[in-house]
């Protein structure tokens, strides 16, 4: 299983100077924490925000705030203009039919709810079965309990292996029951796992299943090309890809989508409305009722292009090198088991990780001390970290802004905060 992005081992390395060129576009970087310099690795929860998509906000406020569509004046209809133009944007940037299949949402988490609520009650009977995996993020998870629960289907989850990776002979013998969904995520939040994500559509498909990816970890990490994937919704948010938080993106096979009835009822949505009924709108305002997220999806469409700026080979190869030199400086510490030790070049750069004798929450906080900012606990995935039988773990995440010495620091401050604890060797 390789990384979808596949930097060879003769893609080149940024030079230090271009990374330190990187730095200068992302302001927080620059800050201090109790002191000293802040080093960020939580980029997993959410990426910080180059200047360029910060301005596209203020842009935005300062010169064009209107509400969109329908208004008769030259801010509503510039503001338009930008909206729609961020929708085109992103169905380019993962390779949409149309910008008619992009649907605005406030985060990966409203944009899987939508599909359970609107395609789920109206596809989903009793008796049939969902299928979803034990390395689901929580919003990958609940809403499909809570469709089971309402209509009496049944939701098994594949089972994830000792390595982190999905148990496919699980997987094909649920497949063989001819499941109405099948829920995935793309890479693991906990485990950076890539799953073969194309692979498990492409059979899922073969027993007629509607099949949901969960992209969240993905987007900001490497291209995704919806049609080439062959699933039927996709969803991300803007927060975890450089963008503003508050914003997110489903995307949904335009046949799918028409057959959907609309999810919540408002302005925008509809065609019509007299006093004893309504006619939906068109894709994709149908499932956009009431004022939409204006400034967050223009600011989306400035970080889509602020990535483009990149070859995204090179940002890759350099997160892979990062993440190496993490792990290895994890391997020599005694006590810690890192989760999911697969080969660098097959997963995200997302290292969870846990210290015999001591909890999460204190070497999160001993690190935070330092100006290191990591996460700690389940990470929205209480089943998986339970089927791992720990408490909650560590979770550094790397983003291609960070740099070798983020690496280096953070490896001798878990070191300190090791000592201090009293770490018994295992």
């Amino acid at each position: 299983m390789s990384n979808p992005v596949s930097p060879s081992p003769t893609t080149p390395l940024p030079e230090a100077a271009t990374v330190e060129r990187w730095r200068e576009d992302f302001p927080i970087l620059h800050r201090r924490v109790y002191g000293r310099p802040l080093i960020y690795l939580d980029n997993a929860a959410t990426t910080q925000k180059p200047r360029q998509v910060i301005e596209a906000l203020t842009e935005f406020y300062e010169n064009r705030n209107a509400n969109v569509h329908r208004g008769a004046h030259a801010l509503s209809t510039e503001a338009t203009d930008c909206f729609e133009t961020a929708r085109v944007t992103v169905a380019r940037w993962i390779h949409a039919a149309s910008e008619k299949e992009v649907l605005w949402t406030r985060g990966t988490t409203e944009a899987i709810n939508l599909v359970a609520q609107a395609w789920g009650n109206a596809f989903v009977k009793e008796g049939d079965l969902l299928v979803a995996t034990q390395m689901e993020h929580h919003a990958n998870l609940v809403p499909w309990q809570m469709l089971a629960r309402r209509s009496g289907a049944e939701l098994a989850l594949v089972p994830v292996r000792d390595d982190g990776t999905l148990d496919r002979e699980r997987y094909r013998q649920l497949l063989e029951r001819r499941p109405r969904l099948v829920a995935l995520a793309h890479v693991s939040n906990t485990l950076g796992t890539i799953n073969p994500v194309a692979e498990l559509i492409a059979e899922a498909k073969a027993v007629g299943a509607t099949v949901l990816i969960d992209g969240a970890q993905a987007v900001g990490h490497f291209p995704v090309d919806v049609q080439a994937l062959g699933c039927d919704f996709y969803a991300f948010s803007g927060h975890k890809m450089l963008g503003p938080t508050g914003i997110g993106v489903l995307w949904g096979r335009q046949e799918v989508l028409e057959a959907m009835p609309p999810w919540q009822g408002g302005g925008e949505m509809i065609a019509w409305v007299d006093e004893h009924g309504f006619a939906p709108n068109e894709l994709p305002y149908k499932f956009e009722a009431g004022t939409p997220p204006i400034a967050e999806a223009i600011a989306l469409g400035a970080a889509i292009d602020y990535l483009r700026q990149f070859d995204r080979a090179q940002l890759a190869a350099w997160e892979t090198h990062l993440y190496r030199r993490l792990r290895d400086g994890l391997a020599a510490i005694d006590g810690l088991r890192l989760l999911a030790d697969l080969p660098p070049e097959g997963k995200a750069p997302i290292a969870s990780f846990h210290v015999a004798g001591t909890h999460p929450a204190d070497l999160g906080t001993l690190l935070d001390t330092q100006g290191i900012a990591v996460r700690v606990g389940h990470h929205c995935t209480m089943p998986l970290i339970a089927r791992y039988g720990l408490p909650g773990t560590v979770r550094a995440s790397i983003a291609f802004y960070n740099n070798a010495s983020d690496i280096d620091q953070t490896l001798s401050a878990l070191s300190r905060a090791l000592e201090r604890l009293g770490a018994p060797a295992p």
